[in-house]
């Protein structure tokens, strides 16, 4: 049997805390479902940069690259200037690898408190597909006179065809997998008109080749308003960059707040990277009081894209049971501490299985 092989960054903060119990239930799902892993553990984040100077190095990107898969937690520390450890470990590891699209489940669970009242979980159940290699995240620009009145600073956004049609393609191809096959361009076509046009243009010659996936088009802020107003009209987002950071953050809160919310970072070719959305919880480490399902999701979306349905199906129906019963998802707010939420979802996966069995 060949063991997957799984890069695991803990990260910074509360990060290690949350990756414990993910990787918790991934051995209780290995012990269960019958498959092997291998876990190297890779020390990335705002310790090691004070403490060495480095971020990402050249062993741990070689590491990456012989992975099957990345667990990731958060990065980020107070004493370090803001975008270091984002461009030089996250948004790097996204372009070394070409993980070119950023995959966000937004999914209410029953008995999770949505701040939209009267929403249920049939309501809730989407998917944002966002571009994660260009638009204003390519790092293009300029600054003219610089700290002058007369100061200029240009950020340009960066769409080509060839990155704009895999993405689209992606997201025709999930959908047309899905139930409803329905898949929603966002966009601000009205405005942006040269990125916009391209983006457009594309997803019309994508939609060709998907005759049973239905289309429509969305500005920006007219998807989030429908987000809160009538979110069961979406089935598939496909956005760029910026757009679907901005969305895939109101979406987290739809379906019950960012200790719910996990994500990831896609080559469907290559080495993804799977983590939980919200940060690094600054003011909850060590607390045992910050929650851990969203790390433990990503670890069912990872399983899933390794190959390990069965497994990946029982954990994201134990992650979704023990939301439901929590009074919050919020940090602090839980009736249970960090690692207790863990132990109830290993306990869920193996009577899931003993089930499933017994059938």
């Amino acid at each position: 049997m060949t063991a997957h092989r799984i890069a695991v960054a803990p990260g910074d903060g509360t990060g290690p805390e949350v990756i414990a119990e993910a990787v918790k239930v991934l051995e209780t799902a290995a012990d269960t479902f019958d498959f092997n892993f291998e876990a190297t553990t890779y020390d990335l984040g705002g310790e090691r940069y004070l403490r060495t100077g480095e971020t990402l190095t050249g062993p741990d990107l070689d590491g990456f690259k012989h992975s099957d898969a990345i667990l990731f937690g958060a990065v980020g520390h107070p004493d370090v200037p803001p975008g270091v450890l984002e461009q030089d470990i996250i948004i790097k590891i996204r372009r070394e690898l070409d993980q070119y699209i950023n995959l966000r489940p937004i999914k209410l669970h029953p008995g999770v408190n949505s701040p939209l009242s009267g929403v249920t979980p049939e309501d809730v159940d989407f998917v944002v597909v966002r571009e994660n290699s260009e638009g204003l995240y390519s790092g293009k620009g300029s600054f003219t006179a610089r700290g002058s009145p007369f100061e200029v600073a240009i950020q340009e956004s960066v769409n080509t065809h060839f990155a704009v049609e895999r993405c689209v393609r992606f997201a025709f191809e999930l959908a047309a997998t899905r139930p409803r096959r329905h898949l929603t361009l966002c966009g601000k076509t009205n405005v942006l008109t040269y990125s916009w046009d391209l983006w457009a243009r594309v997803f019309d010659e994508v939609s060709t080749e998907f005759e049973d996936v239905t289309t429509d088009y969305a500005h920006v802020d007219a998807t989030c308003l429908w987000m809160v107003e009538d979110p069961g009209r979406f089935d598939v987002i496909v956005t760029d960059n910026m757009f679907g950071d901005i969305i895939t953050d109101l979406g987290a809160a739809i379906q019950g707040g960012l200790g719910i919310a996990a994500g990831a970072n896609m080559n469907p070719e290559g080495v993804s990277m799977f983590e939980p959305i919200g940060g690094t919880a600054p003011g909850f480490e060590g607390t045992g009081q910050i929650n851990p399902l969203a790390a433990i999701g990503a670890t069912a979306m990872m399983l899933d894209d390794l190959g390990e349905e069965s497994a990946a199906r029982a954990i994201e129906t134990a992650v979704g049971e023990v939301a439901g019963s929590l009074p919050s998802l919020q940090a602090g707010q839980m009736d249970a501490t960090t690692s207790e939420v863990g132990d109830r979802v290993a306990a869920l996966v193996v009577a899931t299985s003993a089930v499933e069995t017994s059938r």
